[in-house]
């Protein structure tokens, strides 16, 4: 099957979603390069990598869906398994780094 035997209620939806699931990564991916704190820094690819991917997979679940011409769910398995597990890891990331920050540095009255 070709792009020309996909329905346009498919196609044009789908590229959307792709088109900002891209644009919803970037931002992310700018965001974490440009900002100071390493708490910020993994914040805004944590929001972006749940709405972008989430994107990715629901214009993947459209598309397969059209192709099979009946409802396919393997890409909504992947997204609550993506869902579940990119918050955790931040979480896990996120108290890794605060029990290696040292006293003086949590309160700003280190040595300078």
């Amino acid at each position: 099957m070709n792009a020309v035997d996909l329905p346009l209620w498919a196609v044009a939806p789908a590229s959307l979603l792709l088109v900002a699931g891209g644009l919803v990564s970037l931002i992310g991916a700018l965001g974490l390069l440009r900002l100071d704190d390493f708490y910020a820094r993994v914040h805004a690819p944590t929001l972006t990598n749940t709405l972008g991917t989430g994107c990715v997979l629901l214009a993947s679940t459209l598309m397969a869906s059209a192709m099979a011409r009946h409802l396919v769910i393997h890409e909504l398995l992947i997204a609550v398994f993506i869902l579940l597990a990119s918050p955790v890891t931040t979480i896990i990331l996120m108290r890794a780094a605060r029990s290696r920050k040292k006293p003086e540095q949590a309160t700003g009255q280190g040595k300078a």
